[in-house]
Parts: structure tokens; C-alpha cells; sequence
């Protein structure tokens, strides 16, 4: 899969959050094989809670910022069935908001740079058509993915070392 990677302000230019999303990435095809597509692209934006609370209030009716949105454009049965062979595809687009994400990382006592390679890892697997929010078992099941693509990157469990 080819990355678009957009970095906006308020991200810290301290970080190289292109080669952290690029690693998460590579961790996630390890455990998520449907996403290690020569044809895949998706775009990755690094961008402010303001930023990101106009996406969720236009797109999502939410009138709030959020941690990470995820704007899928492949269904995953297409996805699960792509040759490699072929022009791109769009998997869809993921937004990042810089405040929320410092914010929670701070509150969970972790570097900002594991909370955003978690959200990214998330927002990645919802591109891919996984959902955490139809029901326990997909929760359990997305959950575990990430989880276990986190571990190869030496980042901790976020759930609570469940898994």
C-alpha cells in the first residue's frame, strides 16, 4: 500500500510522523494481510482538533473534534477480492487530530507517538472495513489486530495487556 501523508500544524516537526505512520503500516500488514496490496493507497492526515471538528461536523453530523477519522471508499468484500495487478485504488482517507491525541496520550501516561501510531493502526483497519462499534465481537476482534501489530512495534497494549 502507498501512503499520502499530509503534516499540518500543530504536529511537532520534532517527530518524523511520515516514517511512524510508514512503520505502523508495515506492522499492520503483518497481522491485517488485506492491506499489503500494491494497489492500495490512503491518504494520512496529520492535522489540528479544529481541523478535524469541521471533517466530523460535515461528514459525520458530530459537532466535535475526535481522536481520528477514517473516510473508507473501498467496500471490504472489493478489498478482500483485489488483484494486485491494476491501476491504484483509493482505500480511503484517515485525518489525525494533533490536541486530542497529545491530550489522551497524556491521560494515559504513553509518548504521543504510540497513541498516534495506535490511531493510525485504527483508523487503517476501519479503512478496511473493520468496525468496532457493530457489536462486542468485532470490537474484541479489531482490538486483538491492533494489539498484536502494536507489540511488533514494541508499543504496549492500550487495552490493558487483555489479549
Amino acid at each position: 500500500m502507498d501512503l499520502e501523508i499530509d503534516i499540518e500544524e500543530p504536529w511537532l516537526p520534532a517527530t518524523d510522523w511520515a516514517d511512524l505512520t510508514q512503520r505502523a503500516l508495515e506492522a499492520l500488514v503483518e497481522v491485517a494481510p488485506e492491506l499489503d496490496n500494491p494497489r492500495l493507497v490512503a491518504s494520512v492526515l496529520f492535522t489540528s482538533d479544529a481541523e478535524v471538528h469541521v471533517l466530523n461536523r460535515e461528514w459525520r453530523a458530530k459537532d466535535k473534534p475526535t481522536n481520528v477519522l477514517s473516510f473508507p471508499m473501498l467496500e471490504r468484500d472489493d478489498l478482500l477480492d483485489l488483484d494486485p495487478d491494476g491501476p491504484p485504488e483509493m482505500l480511503g482517507d484517515l485525518a489525525l487530530a494533533c490536541e486530542t491525541c497529545t491530550r489522551e496520550a497524556a491521560e494515559k501516561g504513553v509518548p504521543v507517538e504510540h497513541h498516534a501510531a495506535h490511531l493510525i493502526m485504527h483508523g487503517l483497519l476501519h479503512l478496511a472495513g473493520h468496525d468496532h462499534e457493530t457489536g462486542e465481537a468485532d470490537a474484541e476482534a479489531m482490538e486483538a489486530l491492533e494489539t498484536k501489530a502494536l507489540a511488533i512495534l514494541g508499543i504496549p497494549d492500550p487495552y490493558g495487556d487483555r489479549f
